[in-house]
Parts: C-alpha cells; structure tokens; sequence
C-alpha cells in the first residue's frame, strides 16, 4: 500500500521549485516539541524551524493572540495606524534597551535593512564620501539570501552564478579579531555585520573577547556594529541575545525568526534615534512589515520573553544538552560545540555525511538538519524536557 506521504512529496517535487532538498518526512500536526506526519508517526523536533519555533509549536499564549487578533483586524499597510502597532514597538524597544524599532517580515529583510541603515548612517553622520561606505562581514556567515547578502557570502552554493554582485563589502574570517579590526580602521567603514554565534556555519562560537573586542573597535572609530541575532536571539543560548553572553551591546539588533512565534514571519532592527533616525518616510518600507497580526504575536512574544523563564530554561537544559552529547562515543563524534539549546555535532567522516546521520534519526523518530559535511545542528524547541533531550542523544547513539 503507498504511504500517504507519496502524494504530498510527489507533487512538491513535480510542481515547487527545487530550492530546498528536505527529508522525506511529511508533518501534519505539531504540539509543543513533537510533530507528527501524515501516516502517524510522531517526531521529536530538534530543529525548531531554525530557532523560530524556540516557544515551541503551538504555544496556547502565541495562538490565543493570534485568534484574538485574526477575528478584528490582520492588515493595514503602514499607509494608516492600526491600534497594535505602537504597542509592539514600545515592547520590542523596552526589550532590547534601544529608542525604536523598524518592523520588517522576514530575517533577510531585517538584514537588507540594516545595511541600508548603516550606509545611510555613514554618509549623514559619519561622513563618508558618497559611494565609498564599506560594511565588514564574516567568513562563514548565513545572513539571508538576497543577491545583496549573497555578494558577502562564502558559500559558494548561495554565492555561485548569482553575479554580478553588490560593492561595498569586505569579509574578514570569522573569530580573527585583529583582521577584523584592521578593517574597522579603514575611514571608510561605516559598519560590521556578525552573527555572534554562526549557526548555519555549524554552531560555531567565536573566541572569548571577540565580540569585546569588536565592539571596544567600532567605538573607537565611529564604526556601528550590527549584530545579527536572527538565530541566536531571544532565548535560545540562555540569554535574551546572544552578545549578552560577553557583556556586549551593539548598535542594532537585526531580529527575526522566533520574534514570530513560529506562527507567521516577523522581523526586525532594533537601534537608537541617531542610528535609525536616518530613515525618512518613503525611503524604506514593507506593505506587510508590521501588520497587525504580526504586531500581536511579536508583542506576546516579548511577554513570554520578559518572565525570563524561557531564557533560564535555555541555560539549564542546554547544559543538560552538551553534557549528554559529550557521553557520544569520542570515535565517532568528533566535535560538539554551542552555546544554550543550541549544538553543532561534529561526526567523523566514518560515520556517514550530516545528511545521512539526519535520515537515521528521522526513521527514529528524531528530526534535525545537516549543514556543511559531516555536521548536524541540533536546536531544539526551549519548551522541550531533560526526558526529551535524554531520548534525542540516545537516538543519536542508536545511529551511530
């Protein structure tokens, strides 16, 4: 008899663009941090939609504002106020300690515009030549992919004939501190982008002081630094951001995946008056960027954030997370790294590809994803328990 997930998987393949290669699995329910498929069989999401789902699927708060607000009002466009709109920026604002917030949708947009924030930053208030603003970005980095972001990616399979590419940006790698700042001297540079933990990259954690030292070098030269806290921010490495961690505080959030619940796309920069006060009306926009839909979910999300237990649940079960995956055999798991709920998993070229260690674990009834080679990312809903976790790394034990 054909699985009912034949049908689903055979017409994504015949009709949707090949954009993506996911893994034969085809999810029709979600609860918290399980999903189940359309023949029945229940997984234990350890991916969280990239960290957007870090509340878990289904969180009976997110949903209610979701309800609630679909049964009044889901769009304006910014061409008219709408009674949800304010009250998501003051919490957002509240929430990361700056003036103001600009509301986008999706991670890349926020990304898209903190660049154009920071060129225009440059030229008014720095003063760079017109034309000449350059932005420093990192080896290694994922931070979207526009034809802009990709012109300062290194990975050739989102780089590659996608050219020409966008001027105005220099990459250094990643962690090299004194490459970095070499760069920051330049009169020229009006900003660095850096993810403080790479995750696409496979979970990488910087040196300790790199961010430190970032920043100490952007407020010496004028330089804006723009940490990209799409992936790590809110909650998931136990911190509300991740460049907490290192007493750091840039000078833009870039935000996104998790500030929507996992129920819709919503994004955003978060900076003060003099960084963001350069956008004028009618040079930056998005007819969906802070709709009233979105502005109700973000602003239950920044609820759920305030109480600190998300973040205090990110600390304690991600040291119960690394402590486990350090009890994998030292033969086959070469290298675990993260920070948080959040964990790169290293396995040596014996054991299979990253791809092949996810197909084992979908068949037993654990979902993650590869990234480059032999590396999986395990980052899993920050609602999970010890139990769950517990029952993923003996998975993960089972394959080996």
């Amino acid at each position: 008899m054909t699985s009912l997930t034949s049908t689903p998987v055979s017409y994504a393949e015949a009709h949707a663009a090949h954009n993506y290669h996911p893994l034969p699995v085809v999810i029709a329910e979600a609860e918290g941090s399980w999903v189940t498929d359309v023949d029945g069989k229940r997984y234990l999401d350890m991916l969280a939609g990239y960290s957007a789902l870090n509340f878990g699927h289904r969180h009976p708060a997110l949903v209610a504002a979701a309800t609630e607000q679909l049964s009044r009002l889901t769009l304006t466009s910014r061409a008219f106020h709408h009674d949800r709109f304010g009250e998501f920026c003051e919490k957002l604002a509240r929430l990361t300690g700056k003036d103001a917030v600009l509301p986008m949708n999706t991670g890349a947009e926020a990304v898209e515009t903190a660049i154009k924030v920071a060129r225009k930053w440059g030229y008014q208030v720095k003063g760079v030549p017109d034309g000449q603003a350059r932005i420093v970005a990192c080896g290694g980095n994922f931070h979207g992919r526009t034809v802009s972001i990709i012109s300062f990616s290194t990975d050739p399979d989102a780089r590659a004939d996608f050219g020409p590419y966008t001027p105005g940006f220099v990459v250094v790698p990643y962690g090299d501190l004194d490459a970095v700042t070499r760069e920051i001297a330049d009169e020229r540079t009006v900003a660095v982008l850096v993810e403080p933990i790479q995750g696409e990259a496979g979970v990488i954690v910087p040196p300790a002081g790199y961010l430190a030292g970032i920043r100490e070098a952007c407020t010496r030269h004028n330089v804006l630094m723009l940490a990209d806290e799409v992936q790590s921010g809110l909650g998931r490495t136990g911190a509300t951001f991740a460049c907490e961690h290192e007493g750091v505080v840039p000078d833009l959030y870039v935000l996104g995946k998790a500030l929507g619940g996992g129920i819709l796309p919503v994004s955003a920069v978060a900076a003060d008056w003099p960084v963001l006060g350069v956008i004028k009306p009618g040079e930056h926009g998005s007819t969906f960027g802070g709709n009233a839909l979105a502005c109700a979910v973000g602003s239950a999300v920044v609820d759920l954030l305030e109480t600190g237990e998300f973040q205090r649940r990110a600390t304690e079960l991600g040291e119960h997370l690394h402590a486990r995956l350090r009890t994998l055999p030292a033969d086959a798991v070469t290298a675990v790294r993260g920070r948080g709920l959040w964990a790169g998993v290293e396995f040596a070229t014996a054991v299979g590809t990253g791809r092949q260690v996810c197909e084992r674990l979908a068949e037993h009834g654990v979902l993650a994803k590869d990234t480059h080679g032999s590396t999986i990312r395990l980052a899993p809903p920050i609602v999970i328990t010890a139990d769950e976790i517990d029952f993923a790394v003996e998975q993960i034990r089972a394959v080996l």
